[in-house]
């Protein structure tokens, strides 16, 4: 089976260890895991080690849907790469490069079949986006 990967990247005005940080601390992932301010984050655990598993809740602010992302860690190279699969058999992988004061951020992941490519990789960007406003401004 031929699964289409869909790549998504940017560069976080932030050192590694801070990035890594802000990427993988609960207290942080609350404050940027959502594509737009029409959804929130309340919920994240994250047990970063090979076999732990990451947990987020996504909702709507209004209350009106929300759904749970959850994964199992199967390689952490620290500030410098994670891989884990979905509970639905996806593969997502993210590297940290060091770039000194900047680290370029590039996750990789199975795309699903029940949205169109240019959705996913639009929402999956949109968080990422999200996530360096939020690491660059605290």
């Amino acid at each position: 089976m031929n699964t289409t990967k869909i790549t998504v990247e940017k560069t976080i005005n932030a050192d590694s260890k801070k990035v890594w940080d802000y990427w993988n601390q609960p207290e942080h992932i609350t404050n940027w895991n959502f594509a737009n301010y029409d959804w929130c984050c309340p919920k994240a655990s994250n047990d970063l080690q090979v076999g732990g598993k990451l947990f987020t809740r996504m909702e709507a602010t209004d209350g009106s849907f929300g759904f749970n992302f959850e994964g199992i860690y199967d390689e952490i190279v620290p500030q410098k790469k994670i891989s884990y699969k979905i509970t639905d058999g996806r593969n997502v992988t993210t590297t940290f490069e060091n770039l000194g004061e900047k680290t370029k951020v590039t996750t990789v992941f199975d795309a699903e079949n029940s949205n169109p490519i240019e959705m996913q990789r639009a929402g999956w960007q949109a968080i990422l986006d999200n996530f360096k406003r939020y690491t660059e401004n605290n």
